[in-house]
């Protein structure tokens, strides 16, 4: 019977022959985190356990999948996890699983769970990578550790790895995930929803714009904005054109001057705004928790959705345990696991 700790096959009509490994980044426990600099408070890191969640149903694939332990066309989806958004992260790959075609069948690769029908990958992240290096932001949950992991994929999955799909612990996916597996990247890096019509000056501060040298990165480039919480990176050119470095370089110049307020994602702007090859805007419906500041609710924008995205201070599981869920927090509930919330939802 599959759980959702899993690595499993996908397989559908009309597209190739996949099969779906789940990458989970396990941050190191609590007595390595990295100590808090300039004032930040770094919260606890608790090892996560699967003890108050229900098990998923049993997958079953479909005639069409792949015999099992087949290597042909392997998905990677990379999440972080730890305690704190163990509950999203548990929704998230339920959600993956119940939208792929063949979820069964488990990837060769893996090895850690031997009593298992299907499989994962836990590879930890070493929170001393961003000692240092983190600058306070305008929501304390942007300045912890392993919101910073989504850099250092290239340096903390295996080697073998070439590509892999980035989500955040607060999305759902309602799409079968190998079609935003198979975008061609066109020799971009990563590739993401772009949203050319936001406020891009907003995402810096003035004395970012005012300072000739800095705000000259974006010379030729038409930069965007694009969310970090679902990308798909290109693993390998990642690694040879030093992207980390890149990334580091500008998280330095914000320690020496405050360029920005939103944790990782600026600096991802200043790399690769305007370098992204841009994928359809259903694959991230994001600002669903609201703004960094209040998480009001907010609507679903028009159009086709293969993606939900809780971005913003409001996360659905916290709304809906203190019973002032907004509208669109019925959407996850559907794909939570935790035993609680069955409870809750029955009364």
């Amino acid at each position: 019977m599959a759980r959702t700790w899993t690595m499993a096959d996908a397989s559908a009509a009309g597209l190739r022959r996949r099969s779906l490994a789940l990458l989970l980044l396990l941050l190191v426990a609590a007595g390595h985190a990295v100590a808090g600099a300039s004032g930040i408070r770094v919260d606890p890191i608790r090892l996560p356990s699967s003890a108050a969640f229900r098990e998923a149903p049993a997958f079953r694939n479909g005639d069409e999948c792949p015999p099992p332990g087949s290597p042909e066309g392997r998905v990677d989806v990379a999440m972080t996890l730890d305690a704190n958004y163990l509950r999203g992260t548990m929704a998230a790959v339920f959600s993956i699983l119940q939208h792929t075609a063949c979820p069964e069948s488990p990837d060769p690769l893996a090895r850690s769970a031997p009593r298992s029908r299907t499989w994962n990958q836990r590879h930890r992240f070493d929170p001393s990578r961003v000692r240092g290096r983190i600058s306070r932001s305008v929501r304390h949950a942007l300045d912890q550790p392993l919101n910073y992991a989504r850099i250092y994929l290239a340096d903390t999955l295996p080697a073998g790895v070439r590509r892999v799909i980035y989500l955040d612990s607060d999305v759902v996916v309602v799409d079968d995930v190998r079609k935003l597996w198979s975008v061609d990247l066109e020799g971009h890096v990563v590739a993401a929803p772009e949203y050319c019509h936001a406020n891009f000056t907003k995402y810096f501060t003035d004395a970012f714009w005012s300072d000739a040298d800095l705000s000259a990165t974006f010379r030729g480039r038409r930069p965007c904005y694009f969310n970090t919480g679902v990308m798909v990176m290109d693993v390998a050119k990642w690694r040879l054109g030093g992207y980390t470095r890149r990334v580091e370089e500008w998280m330095a110049v914000q320690k020496r001057k405050r360029i920005y307020h939103l944790g990782s994602l600026p600096p991802f702007l200043l790399v690769l705004a305007g370098d992204i090859k841009a994928v359809d805007h259903r694959w991230n419906q994001h600002g669903l928790g609201g703004d960094n500041m209040e998480g009001k609710c907010r609507s679903l924008h028009p159009g086709p959705i293969s993606l939900l995205h809780w971005s913003g201070k409001g996360k659905p599981w916290l709304r809906l345990d203190s019973r002032k869920p907004c509208t669109v927090d019925y959407l996850w509930a559907p794909y939570d696991l935790y035993k609680a919330a069955a409870t809750a939802l029955e009364e």
